[in-house]
């Protein structure tokens, strides 16, 4: 199973966003997919955050706007969205303590861990910083390799 960082949610619902183009089209092939994708429940929190932020964007999404989009990924019958669960605090633990993570990025460690917890083949991100999380594969679908 594919998940899907904040980043790519935040750049495919903003049309001001130099990525839109290619992180819709990502988000569209995996909700037209029969094949399962996921959405970390931080990721979805963190996506609503930022974008209705009036000092990151402005102008910033208004908030039924940003939930209206989250309902839209909702209805993709392949989505799962992942949580914390049972069994996830060794994953946790082991995130922190094999990236050196401390502050801010223990966000990202709770990701990963997230995405380990429920079998997360790959992270599509943007973001570098998972690479400090080996056991994780990461992949950034909105640059050509």
């Amino acid at each position: 199973m594919i998940a899907l960082d904040t980043n790519i949610l935040v750049y495919a619902h903003r049309e001001d966003s130099p990525w839109h183009e290619a992180a819709y089209k990502v988000i569209e092939q995996l909700s037209e997919s029969r094949a399962p994708w996921a959405i970390p429940w931080p990721c979805v929190h963190e996506f609503l955050a930022i974008v209705t932020h009036p000092r990151i964007y402005n102008p910033s999404t208004p908030l039924a706007d940003a939930i209206d989009q989250v309902a839209s990924w909702i209805e993709s019958p392949s989505l799962t969205l992942i949580r914390e669960s049972e069994g996830y605090w060794p994953h946790l633990k082991s995130t922190l303590e094999q990236g050196r993570i401390s502050g801010p990025k223990v966000h990202d460690a709770r990701i990963a861990a997230i995405c380990l917890l429920h079998g997360v083949r790959e992270l599509w991100t943007a973001d570098r910083d998972f690479s400090r999380f080996p056991m994780l594969t990461t992949h950034n679908p909105l640059v050509m390799s």
